[in-house]
């Protein structure tokens, strides 16, 4: 695909970021735009490569293994290069709800599996994909388009995260009657504000919503679906109901002082920043303030970096960002061979502008904490520390080990716990008596989505636990079609 000698003639490029000490500044995109020219030359870099790995979406390893959504990746490339944008964003729409969403904070498993990159830097799938949705709105090619036939079904689905949103419009697109339930004041869960303006700015997923309430579905804000209103009314109310309400149990640090003031889980910090920042450009006050503050954010994930990337642009007096695990080698370790994840060490955005501002990557890796230390008031002051190797206990359990000796303090006025999630919240599926899995999930199976309860399915990260966008997209698109399936007795659905 492409241009048969484009993977030779040139390599990787990407647009340039705004300088770490800018962006800091602001809370607007980082990333700067690329001319069609270049994009058709990254374009041409894809390769004829007889079996594309890129857009296989399988498991390996336990980690995903090109793009979970099946993205037609060598087909746009080539349209890209051959500069028919209208025709790929044709091709990207088909398999893909949001790719302005995807194209920003999706990690890329589609490159990690990328052909070329076995031995040169993989093909910029992610940025071609964003640059084709953005060409599209900026032209006028993305409009409403509602169904022509309606088949008075109602279908009620709670969550309007990633699952969630790509469910209804599936749905919506069939000709059912949608209607999205979000318990926060805003639509879009994890991409309102679970994410940092600076990876995705809100107008973006305004503008989508904008596009699918105008195609027909209805969104009901501030609806705590179990608290607000009881699960089992919307059983009454609808002829299916869609489970997307996400893995939000975070995980915590239950060790000696955790009760102490100024220690937050990090969507409690990420949730609030975003909302005032909406609301008020943080003139309200309404949130966790990291300025002037030593700041520790416990967890090197996505949401640790997001911590780190907010706390900088709040001004903080210093950051260290606890990772429990080894930092990652530089290349591919011989036990993690293409087409896997490339679990490599890298600088994300928020490291780069820790690193830019106080000197160097804020993580210390192979570390955790042990004790919080505080005040005379109750507020936080010092993070008690020590390092860990990874090994086998006494009764022969793998697991990290301290290493005695290495116990040190850390100046803490804020910490931040960014260690992931346990599973989802407990009232609907409670209420609504779904059966649960080992891990506290809604137990449905991949490819059916059918809960315990009839006409009850399940999609997304309160299903499979917590995961990647394309992963939640892939479980709302799944559902969406055996939802039809159960309420028209056949699908059409993707």
């Amino acid at each position: 695909m492409g241009k048969p000698t484009g993977f030779m003639e040139f390599g990787r490029e990407l647009p340039v970021d705004r300088s770490p000490l800018v962006r800091l500044k602001d809370w607007q995109e980082f990333h700067e735009h690329f001319p069609e020219s270049k994009l058709k030359q990254q374009g041409a870099r894809c390769m004829d490569c007889g079996i594309p790995f890129c857009h296989t979406g399988q498991l390996i390893s336990g980690m995903a293994s090109g793009c979970p959504i099946n993205n037609l990746i060598p087909e746009w490339n080539d349209l890209v290069y051959r500069g028919l944008w209208k025709e790929a964003l044709e091709r990207l729409h088909k398999t893909n709800n949001f790719p302005e969403f995807t194209g920003r904070v999706c990690p890329a498993p589609c490159e990690g599996s990328c052909v070329l990159g076995m031995n040169e830097l993989p093909v910029t799938i992610k940025n071609i994909e964003c640059s084709i949705i953005d060409k599209g709105f900026a032209e006028g090619w993305v409009k409403p388009e509602p169904p022509e036939k309606r088949t008075s079904k109602k279908v009620a689905v709670v969550g309007s995260g990633p699952a969630g949103l790509a469910c209804a419009d599936q749905l919506n697109h069939a000709g059912h009657l949608v209607t999205v339930y979000e318990r926060a004041d805003r639509i879009g869960g994890l991409l309102m504000y679970g994410i940092p303006n600076m990876k995705l700015e809100k107008q973006l997923v305004q503008r989508r919503l904008d596009l699918m309430a105008a195609e027909g579905v209805k969104f009901v804000t501030n609806a705590d679906i179990g608290r607000t209103m009881p699960a089992e009314q919307l059983r009454q109310q609808f002829d299916a109901v869609v489970l997307c309400t996400g893995a939000t149990k975070p995980r915590d640090l239950p060790i000696e002082g955790r009760n102490l003031k100024g220690i937050h889980f990090a969507m409690e910090f990420l949730h609030a920043n975003t909302k005032s920042l909406l609301d008020s450009d943080l003139a309200d006050g309404k949130y966790i303030s990291a300025k002037d503050k030593h700041v520790i954010v416990v967890g090197g994930g996505d949401t640790g970096t997001d911590c780190v990337g907010t706390s900088m642009r709040h001004g903080c007096q210093s950051l260290t960002q606890l990772e429990i695990l080894a930092r990652p080698p530089d290349n591919r370790a011989a036990d993690n061979p293409w087409p896997e994840w490339p679990k490599v060490y890298k600088l994300d955005y928020g490291q780069e502008e820790a690193k830019a501002r106080f000197g160097d990557d804020p993580r210390v890796y192979l570390t955790t904490g042990e004790k919080f230390v505080g005040d005379a008031n109750g507020n936080v002051k010092e993070l008690h520390i020590v390092d860990v190797t990874w090994g086998k206990d006494a009764k022969g359990m793998f697991g990290p080990q301290r290493v005695p000796g290495s116990e040190r303090a850390l100046k803490a006025d804020l910490v931040l716990l960014a260690m992931g999630f346990l599973g989802p919240e407990d009232t609907v599926l409670e209420q609504l008596n779904v059966k649960r899995d080992a891990r506290s999930n809604a137990a449905a199976e991949h490819g059916k989505f059918a809960t315990s309860v009839e006409g009850v399915f399940a999609a997304g990260d309160c299903r499979r636990g917590q995961s990647l966008i394309v992963w939640a997209i892939n479980e709302g698109r799944g559902a969406a079609r055996e939802c039809d399936r159960f309420l028209m007795g056949e699908t059409n659905l993707p």
